[in-house]
């Protein structure tokens, strides 16, 4: 079964940061896209924006945008800021962006698609499907980050969850200031490059749409072992990361989790 390769690069100040790592590096270049939601985000997401090729806000994520990227340049002129960090495109049912935020990036050229008709999918499956739909020819690369995926409205997160599943063969990575989830689906195996400067040790593995009739790990302080995991029963969470590289082989598509640590 083929192994699919996954690394946290884009926490990192520079992608040839990860260069310094004694591992084999067997991975291909990510091309990054960004999608910002409408809840806060982390810290970090100027550096997520800085690795990206494309950036999208879901509906009311470019509210934060225009209001949170000023705070965290306290000693730039906040005009400057959001003439500096536009969104490509602001794309949703349009429920939740306030009118002058919408009226300032169309002035500022960033492309503005309403899609209010189609109350089926959430904004965050809008976006993902204008991304797939822009960088066509590059989906075994793409990674999209997915920056106020996390807190807030529970609904919300499990509506944000239900997209990884729906776009299962694209890498797509949720995050908040303490965390990041993504799938590791069951066609492949899975390699887990961890940057220990950046993320851990906690994490976790949860078996998503199917109970897993089995799990094998490496690098955990809890390794699995041809194990069963399913709600109502045991999931791996609250596990420690305690090498580099973690490997991941089951029957079931699971969510892997790993905390983050602070960005000063």
């Amino acid at each position: 079964m083929e192994v699919l390769f996954h690394s946290s690069d884009f926490l990192l100040p520079s992608p040839s940061s990860s260069s310094s790592s004694s591992l084999p590096d067997r991975r291909r270049s990510s091309t990054y896209a960004l999608v910002l939601l409408n809840q806060r985000l982390p810290k970090f997401t100027p550096l997520l924006w800085k690795h990206a090729q494309l950036r999208l806000c879901a509906d009311g994520g470019a509210n934060r945008v225009f209001d949170e990227f000023p705070l965290m340049f306290p000693h730039l002129d906040a005009l400057d800021v959001r003439n500096s960090y536009k969104p490509d495109v602001i794309r949703g049912d349009m429920d939740s962006i306030r009118t002058e935020v919408l009226e300032f990036y169309a002035m500022q050229g960033t492309k503005i698609f309403d899609e209010s008709e189609d109350q089926d999918t959430t904004d965050l499956h809008k976006c993902v499907a204008y991304i797939l739909q822009s960088i066509p020819n590059q989906e075994s690369n793409l990674c999209i980050l997915v920056a106020g995926a996390l807190g807030g409205r529970f609904d919300h997160e499990i509506g944000n969850i239900n997209v990884l599943c729906r776009f299962s063969t694209t890498r797509i990575i949720l995050l908040s200031d303490d965390c990041l989830i993504h799938l590791l689906p069951r066609t492949h195996h899975h390699e887990i490059l961890v940057h220990s400067s950046v993320e851990g040790p906690h994490c976790g593995l949860i078996p998503i749409g199917m109970p897993s009739g089995s799990t094998t790990t490496t690098g955990l302080e809890w390794d699995l072992s041809d194990t069963e995991m399913k709600f109502g029963g045991l999931i791996s969470t609250s596990n420690i990361v305690k090498e580099e590289k973690v490997t991941v082989q089951s029957d079931s598509d699971l969510l892997w989790t790993i905390s983050l640590k602070s960005h000063n």
